[in-house]
């Protein structure tokens, strides 16, 4: 009965002598090694970073606008007829290719 046993990749650091001792001395506070705090610390900051990234957030007063536009949209102009005009003339074009212009 074999386990399976993940990948893992390293991460290495050069830091100088205080920061090493500064990250030492929170390891050791939260009860982690310094690799675990290093791990936990940069995952956490990593996925603020991605969240903040990745999520827009809107007021209430923008949601409803923007759910107002969603369901009732305008009507299209010019310059959007225009882009659909292009836009039906370039699958045409592409027709015998091998681009797949579905989603």
């Amino acid at each position: 009965m074999g386990s399976a046993i993940a990948k893992q990749d390293r991460i290495g650091a050069r830091v100088p002598r205080e920061v090493y001792l500064t990250l030492c001395r929170a390891a050791e506070l939260s009860g982690a090694t310094v690799n675990q705090f290093l791990v936990q610390s940069a995952l956490k900051e990593a996925q603020a970073i991605i969240e903040r990234e990745d999520v827009i957030r809107l007021s209430p007063r923008d949601w409803s606008w923007l759910l107002d536009l969603m369901e009732n949209p305008g009507k299209p102009n010019a310059k959007l007829k225009a882009a659909l005009k292009l836009y039906e003339k370039a699958k045409r074009d592409d027709a015998g290719t091998s681009f797949n212009w579905k989603p």
